[in-house]
Parts: structure tokens; C-alpha cells; sequence
């Protein structure tokens, strides 16, 4: 399947397949977006699959936004490969005896 980007009021809608032979489009797509806007929303729900080049356009947008102090957010479902890259986890807390 396509990768098909759609937006309405800041909020762009991925539907399809986001990987390396479609990279182009969804780079072309994001290209200093973070100059015109100051916030955007990114909904992954209908990403019906996801590659490592992919994940790494994502992860170079969230970069972006970072260091041009912008928000980004994502949201939706989507494939579990992204939640994967992103998550955290919470720092073990140790406890030291006095």
C-alpha cells in the first residue's frame, strides 16, 4: 500500500505503509515543517506497517522538534516496531541504608 499524508488544522493523518521505498514522499511531506508551525500531531493509527527507515524518519522529526523547541505528538496505534523504538523505561530506584 501507498503512503498517503493528510492534514487538517495542524494535524497530519498517516495511512499505509511508511518504509524506505516510500521515504521520500513523507520527507518531502515534513521538510521544515517546524519553520511554518510551532505544533503539529502526527496520528500513526492507520500505519499499517512500519520498516527501520521509517521509525528513523519519525525519530529524526521528534529530533527536530527538540531542537527547534517545537511540540510534536504522536498518536495512535499504529505498528508495535515504533512503540518499541520510542518507549522508556522508568529508572530503578535503589535505596541505600544509612
Amino acid at each position: 500500500m501507498d503512503l498517503e499524508i493528510t492534514n487538517y488544522n495542524n494535524r497530519f493523518q498517516i495511512k499505509g505503509a511508511l518504509n524506505k521505498l516510500n521515504l521520500k514522499t513523507f520527507n518531502a511531506h515534513f521538510s521544515n515543517i517546524f519553520d511554518e508551525l510551532d505544533s503539529i500531531l502526527v496520528d500513526i493509527e492507520h500505519v499499517n506497517s512500519i520498516d527501520r527507515a521509517g521509525v528513523m524518519a519519525l525519530a529524526k522529526l521528534h529530533n527536530e522538534s527538540i531542537t527547534k523547541s517545537k511540540k510534536l505528538s504522536i498518536i495512535g496505534f499504529g505498528c508495535k516496531e515504533l512503540y518499541e523504538h520510542f518507549k522508556s523505561e522508568e529508572p530503578k530506584e535503589t535505596m541505600v541504608a544509612a
